[in-house]
């Protein structure tokens, strides 16, 4: 395992490259000049499971590396002179191999970059054989950094340079060059992700977190805003409609709390926002899945659909187009402004409204208890005859519930809290499977109408005539799945543990 060390300011790569040749053979091998940059994408995928991407460019060659960062291991590595933007567009390989399943649909992006002049070094013994591998390397802002790099069965010497090396003032690290670099930003890793992590706590007065809770919902919206407009992958947009969605629950459900003025006019602007970036995030739902839309085909009119791909790809552009232009319109950003400066206002100190002196868990309990008996009851009307609408009302009333849960969370023990959010996502699942299902089905009818006029081949038509009937089988089995997943919510041992978590205590 690789061993890292920092320089002190007094020495230089040539002190010490000097100190270490009068006590060893030393086999230079290069010297080079480059950029180190690293790679993750924008919620940190590789750094969540434990790897470092760096892409290292230099006159002579570039090359990216992926690594353990725990122990410093290569797991994978290419030569290539730019970075592609998703791991599909790479070669095939292990590199691919190892990003796709990770990052999906999420891309590249450079994180940080570092000048660097780096001296690759051998100690050879007696015989010429290379029994140490050292790396050096300088950087501009950042203490120089010495790595020891051992060859199998040569353990002992590496272990008598890591001896003289403290001796010449060197001190063993731990933390990742990344790590450093990124505190030169005001960064840290893992600074963004898409999961709530609301720490409300039980006393705080209902109005307060009402205004905590919408201001952390706003920064993600914030965050994601300009990836949303320079389309850089599509979970930016999805992660800002998530936000929307959340902020739109929020302002409904937490009621009596924030001035009735204050929220019919934001409750406006969101679902403004709601609108204005649905068509494009559809687009981006069918092109992301459009592989899958093949796989269900036979394989004599597979590629008869990719005609639809195109479609797509075009009506996506000229979506995105238009939803960038809103996103930076006045009525957009004088909306959000107004917004972020109300929330930033200094609560009353005696509100007016019923339920902003409430604490938030009393709150909470009446909201999250009433959302999901609302949704026991939407559930049990629902019979083998109930037009999709009935299950789509189900359906939003479970989001809001979810959402809820997920705001308050840390109100309640985790694992009880954690336990009945896993048993709503399972009925949210199939209800979402159902309404996408139909969605897609009608949407894809639409489609077919608007490519009649585009010449397009008959075959493409049939193909699409197959996924339709595909998306109306499956409807089916979403339909039935209900029916067993409702029933396994409904289950007393559910009601039992919803009710002594949120019902009203009797006194």
């Amino acid at each position: 395992m690789a061993t890292h060390y920092e320089l002190p300011a007094n020495l230089t790569a040539e002190k010490l490259i000097a100190a270490l040749s009068e006590k060893v053979e030393i086999d230079p091998i290069s010297k080079q000049y480059f950029l180190k940059t690293y790679y993750d994408s924008f919620d940190w995928r590789l750094y969540k499971q434990g790897l470092s991407c760096e892409f290292n460019r230099s006159k002579q060659t570039s090359s990216l590396q992926i690594t353990n960062r725990k122990n410093g291991e290569l797991v994978a590595s290419t030569i290539l002179f730019d970075v592609p933007s998703f791991s599909k567009q790479f070669n095939p390989g292990k590199v691919r191999q190892t990003l796709e399943p990770i990052l999906e649909m999420r891309a590249l992006l450079a994180v940080c970059t570092l000048e660097c002049e780096a001296y690759h070094l051998n100690i050879v013994n007696e015989d010429g054989k290379i029994v140490l591998r050292l790396l050096i390397e300088e950087f501009e802002l950042l203490k120089n950094r010495f790595t020891l790099n051992p060859v199998k069965g040569y353990d002992k010497v590496a272990e008598r340079i890591a001896e003289i090396v403290t001796e010449l003032g060197l001190t063993a690290v731990d933390k990742p060059v990344l790590l450093e670099a990124l505190k030169l930003q005001g960064r840290h890793p893992k600074d963004y992700s898409s999961k709530l992590d609301l720490h409300v706590t039980p006393e705080m007065r209902a109005d307060v977190a009402g205004k905590y809770i919408f201001s952390y919902l706003l920064r993600t919206i914030k965050v994601n805003e300009q990836g949303t407009i320079a389309d850089i992958d599509s979970e930016f947009l999805h992660d800002f409609r998530v936000a929307v969605r959340r902020t739109r629950v929020g302002l409904s459900q937490i009621k009596n709390v924030l001035p009735e003025d204050v929220i019919a006019r934001h409750k406006e602007f969101f679902s403004w926002l709601g609108q204005i970036t649905g068509e494009t995030r559809d687009l981006d739902v069918y092109l992301l899945n459009f592989e899958q839309y093949k796989k269900k085909l036979p394989t004599v009119i597979r590629q008869s659909i990719n005609p639809l791909h195109n479609f797509l790809a075009v009506k996506k552009q000229k979506s995105h187009k238009q939803l960038a232009k809103k996103l930076s319109s006045s009525k957009y950003l004088t909306s959000l402004a107004e917004w972020e400066e109300y929330l930033a206002s200094t609560p009353p100190r005696n509100p007016t409204e019923a339920d902003a002196k409430l604490t938030i868990k009393e709150l909470a309990d009446q909201r999250m208890w009433k959302i999901y008996k609302q949704a026991i009851k939407e559930g049990d009307e629902i019979g083998g005859h109930s037009p999709p609408e009935a299950l789509h009302k189900l359906r939003k009333t479970c989001k809001k519930l979810r959402y809820l849960m997920e705001f308050f969370q840390h109100l309640y023990p985790e694992r009880r809290i954690d336990k009945l959010i896993t048993r709503l996502k399972g009925l949210q699942d199939v209800l979402g499977d159902y309404q996408d299902y139909a969605t897609q089905q009608e949407r894809l009818k639409q489609f077919s109408e608007e490519m009649q006029s585009i010449n397009t081949p008959n075959k493409t038509f049939l193909a699409m005539g197959v996924l339709i009937q595909d998306f109306e089988i499956r409807k089916g089995k979403a339909r039935d799945h209900f029916t067993l997943q409702f029933a396994a919510f409904k289950k007393a041992e559910n009601h039992a543990d919803f009710h002594a978590l949120f019902a009203p205590k009797k006194l």
